[in-house]
């Protein structure tokens, strides 16, 4: 075990590694100038030059790369072109809002896929197997930003039981809160996981059915477990490691890819954050950000890993 875990965290450092390098020079052959855009057209070559040296984009590719990426070892972050901020501060600061909702998200898509995909499989070719199957289905071709605006027309418009965007903050003396925040976060964590359940409860069922049909099951039965206890306590645990794999890519793709939702309800989050940099040429902002983006991926399919072998003795010991 612990060799395999140096053997991940060894792919782990590697990936991150050749992710940075890609991020930089993505972002290097970028057309355009960041000096030019926060000076605008009518700036001197004077005015120009002074700026990129106080930016250090006079440097050579290679100082700058070093650079970042010796200051994101030590902790150290660039200072936001447009923002005039340390970029950990205000990747920190929208993470305070992303982090949670993808969390929510995660936690609504596992109970609602879990249940849906379990009860399907033990109702195989039955009604509630076609149910399931077809709001399945009917979430896969739901865009997350059609169904978003629809929740808001519905609940925040007519119904008027939350507000149809923007974020309170999680402080009272800030005017917000723990419930107004979760309750503001609610309409978009439940229009990211109707996709997420759907894509989830159909990987659960066809797990779980494979699982079914194994001889330890027979086993369980005879030894008197009743088809609930089966299911629950050796089928589900059995067939998690496929599920897993599509729950961790999920989390990531929850705060990677929550950028247009985070538009729609007008939220201070990560997918904001990279919008407005990228119209801002803040690349220092970007380039942090999409780093981070791609370490928490890394991560999450590090993590997945080791749970493999925690849920699978098999796989623990073949490793």
């Amino acid at each position: 075990m612990t060799w395999f875990l140096l053997k991940r965290f060894a792919s782990f450092a590697a990936t991150l590694a050749v992710a940075s390098l890609i991020v930089f020079a993505v972002l290097e052959i970028l057309p355009g100038n960041p000096a030019e855009v926060m000076l605008g057209d009518t700036a001197t070559p004077e005015s120009l030059a002074a700026l990129e040296a106080r930016l250090g984009l006079d440097k050579p590719a290679a100082v700058r790369y070093a650079a970042w990426v010796s200051g994101l070892l030590q902790g150290r972050s660039a200072t936001s072109y447009a923002y005039d901020t340390p970029t950990f501060d205000l990747i920190a600061e929208r993470l305070q809002v992303s982090l949670p909702l993808a969390l929510l998200a995660m936690a609504l898509t596992v109970v609602v896929a879990l249940a849906a995909g379990v009860y399907a499989a033990a109702n195989h070719r039955k009604a509630g197997d076609t149910g399931v199957m077809v709001l399945a289905q009917i979430g896969l071709s739901l865009p997350n930003f059609w169904l978003a605006i629809l929740l808001i027309l519905v609940f925040a418009v007519q119904l008027q039981w939350v507000s149809a965007g923007g974020f309170p903050g999680w402080r009272e003396d800030e005017g917000g809160g723990v419930g107004p925040a979760l309750s503001s976060l609610l309409l978009p964590a439940l229009s990211l996981a109707a996709v997420q359940a759907a894509i989830l409860a159909r990987v659960t069922r066809s797990s779980v059915l494979e699982a079914l049909r194994e001889d330890y099951v027979r086993t369980a039965r005879a030894k008197g477990l009743s088809r609930r206890q089966v299911l629950w306590r050796h089928v589900l645990r059995n067939a998690m490691v496929p599920v897993l794999t599509i729950m961790g890519l999920q989390f990531a793709n929850l705060i990677t890819g929550a950028i247009i939702v985070e538009n729609v309800f007008v939220l201070p989050g990560i997918g904001r954050l990279v919008f407005q940099a990228i119209g801002n040429r803040d690349l220092v902002l970007v380039r942090d950000v999409v780093m981070l983006l791609a370490a928490v991926v890394v991560l999450v399919n590090f993590v997945v890993d080791v749970l493999y072998a925690v849920i699978d003795p098999r796989l623990r010991a073949a490793r």
